[in-house]
């Protein structure tokens, strides 16, 4: 819960237990039907054909209702819970997911940047659920280096995937065009490297985070080089693993350098300062 806890203002332990609950239940919605469309085709693909749907361990219909029934709740709670603004775009995500991506994977390789787009949104509903707004450009800005990260992070995944996407007639930029899957990738890891520098810029953390994050990013640019310059199994899986490590890392950053984190212990090292010693 990135955005929550990068989000300026008050934030409240049962606002957040409500936020991550009701997330939580909007993204198993979204991952229910779309394995509920996606049966014939999961049964096709090694990664997928061992899913329970595709097994026969679970009905169609249960996992659909499941689905219905998970989105339903997710999205009544965030409304209630926590603001009809991040209830919106739970809601927002499921459809885009459902009734967008999925079926534009089969027809174009623009689903990816569409489902960049749905990986993007999770972080603006943190923030919303403590600001109750997306008029900042706080939220814009954390959105936007989840959307890039996907780039790197699932082309690298879709290289070495690119047989059983085929063979289940998905349109995968890594199946209908590798250099561009490989062109993309590092196009959108040298994005990170504005998208974080944007957040000192704007105040929303220390200037110290532009250094971490351009360490943190070089990395990942790296292996995106690497995988632009000769696509392999090898690079790929570098590429992949890299970028696994390097979100968690990134964001971890970015919360230790929160600028009213800084701020706080400035003020607290100055309060120290002033009182008389005895």
């Amino acid at each position: 819960m990135s955005g929550y806890a990068m989000a300026p203002g008050m934030a409240d332990i049962s606002t957040l237990l409500y936020t991550t609950v009701g997330t939580g239940l909007c993204i198993a919605s979204a991952n229910a039907i779309n394995q509920w469309i996606e049966i014939p085709y999961d049964a096709q693909m090694l990664r997928t054909r061992h899913r329970v749907l595709g097994r026969r361990q679970l009905s169609p219909i249960h996992a659909f209702s499941f689905g219905i029934l998970a989105g339903t709740t997710g999205t009544a709670m965030l409304a209630t819970m926590v603001n009809p603004l991040t209830a919106g775009l739970g809601l927002a995500n499921i459809v885009l997911y459902t009734c967008v991506y999925t079926p534009m994977k089969r027809a174009s390789i623009a689903n990816t940047w569409v489902g960049a787009i749905v990986g993007g949104i999770p972080p603006m509903m943190g923030w919303t659920a403590v600001t109750n707004s997306l008029a900042d450009p706080g939220p814009w800005v954390l959105g936007a280096i989840l959307f890039a990260w996907q780039f790197p992070h699932f082309n690298s995944l879709a290289w070495n995937l690119r047989a059983d996407y085929s063979k289940a007639g998905y349109r995968m930029m890594s199946v209908t065009d590798p250099k561009l899957n490989a062109r993309v990738s590092l196009r959108y890891s040298l994005a990170m490297l504005p998208l974080s520098l944007a957040l000192p810029y704007l105040g929303i953390t220390s200037p110290w985070f532009a250094l971490d994050s351009t360490i943190v990013n070089a990395a990942l640019i790296y292996g995106a080089v690497k995988f632009w310059r000769k696509s392999n199994e090898k690079t790929a899986r570098q590429l992949f693993f890299g970028s696994v490590i390097h979100l968690p890392l990134l964001l971890g950053l970015m919360m230790v350098h929160k600028a009213s984190n800084t701020e706080d212990h400035d003020d607290e090292l100055e309060l120290e300062a002033a009182e008389p010693s005895s």
